[in-house]
């Protein structure tokens, strides 16, 4: 057996699919499909179905991905396991969340943190899944390759320390142009003969996913997207409703909310770190402030200060 062909194996379990593996490892689909293939004559097994959605583990797959997370896990960590031994508050930190996250929610306070930590060097990793209506992962090691996650999706598995810090509201949004020339929706019913920018079939199930899901029926799709910039994009555009989380759809001057989160719902919001990790002056740092940014911003992410007309939602006046 050639032991790297466990990486593409485990590569192709997380992303689900040849070119999401490709991606990951820096080749190309047939590099990814010849080493799996490789693995599994070696075994006499067969350890993916191909389905019209990507690669679902067969059992055969299921129990080598068992028998391979805790390795997995491990040597995974060894280099920031070394690069944090001996550095007191100082030291790198690796934080996944998602483009709105990062820049919404982590990014405005970052000269004052950087200020309060000047020799704590953070590495934000942008990640699509982290903005909470993706696929969950694959497999069961939800940190791997980073020590910190703000995600709105609860993980199932993997040894970390987790905490719900808050929740991230969807609106429905229009331009008004859009608006003017199709009319605007009072209740879902009257979707019927309105295009909508909905989500991949992919993505699961999850509070705006189901709710736009339900209202393409009556309605007709005109382009999907997990891009959140993507959607808000075409509805500037004028093709048509989508989904947003309200802290992007509510800033946008060019859009205007149409339903809000008491129709569409919300996502919660993860903090996530490993426990090995999670007791470090440097690591603890950082979740804090992440802690603090989620609540700072916490009137944005729920959709609060906007009251709907007739016509559309309009901003609340301040007093």
């Amino acid at each position: 057996m050639n032991w790297d062909d466990l990486r593409f194996f485990l590569a192709v379990a997380g992303a689900g699919s040849l070119s999401g593996a490709g991606q990951q490892l820096g080749v190309n689909t047939t590099t990814v499909l010849r080493r799996v293939a490789s693995l599994e004559d070696d075994l006499g097994a067969r350890l993916f179905e191909r389905e019209r959605t990507g690669y679902r583990l067969t059992a055969a797959g299921e129990k080598l991905v068992e028998a391979l997370e805790p390795v997995d896990r491990r040597l995974s960590a060894l280099p920031r396991d070394f690069a944090a031994n001996g550095e007191g508050n100082d030291g790198t930190v690796c934080l996944a969340a998602s483009d709105v996250l990062a820049s919404h929610i982590i990014a405005p306070g970052l000269m004052a943190f950087r200020e309060a930590h000047p020799g704590l060097e953070l590495e934000l990793v942008s990640e699509q899944r982290s903005s909470g209506v993706g696929g969950a992962p694959r497999i069961g090691n939800p940190l791997k390759d980073v020590d910190v996650a703000l995600r709105a999706a609860r993980p199932t598995q993997g040894d970390m320390l987790m905490r719900k810090v808050g929740d991230m509201a969807y609106g429905l949004y229009a331009s008004p142009a859009y608006l003017e020339a199709r009319g605007t929706p009072a209740q879902m019913a009257e979707l019927a003969g309105h295009d909508v920018i909905g989500f991949p079939h992919a993505e699961m199930p999850l509070g705006p996913v189901w709710w736009l899901s339900r209202a393409e029926k009556p309605a007709r799709v005109a382009f999907r997207s997990s891009s959140v910039m993507a959607r808000a994009e075409a509805v500037r555009q004028g093709m048509g409703l989508t989904a947003l989380p309200c802290i992007v759809g509510d800033q946008d001057g060019g859009i205007t909310r149409v339903f809000g989160p008491d129709l569409l719902g919300t996502l919660e919001l993860w903090l996530m770190a490993r426990n090995d990790l999670a007791q470090l002056a440097h690591v603890r740092a950082v979740m804090e402030y992440l802690v603090e940014a989620v609540k700072r911003h916490r009137g944005r992410l729920e959709g609060r200060g906007y009251e709907v007309t007739e016509l559309a939602v309009k901003p609340l006046k301040s007093r």
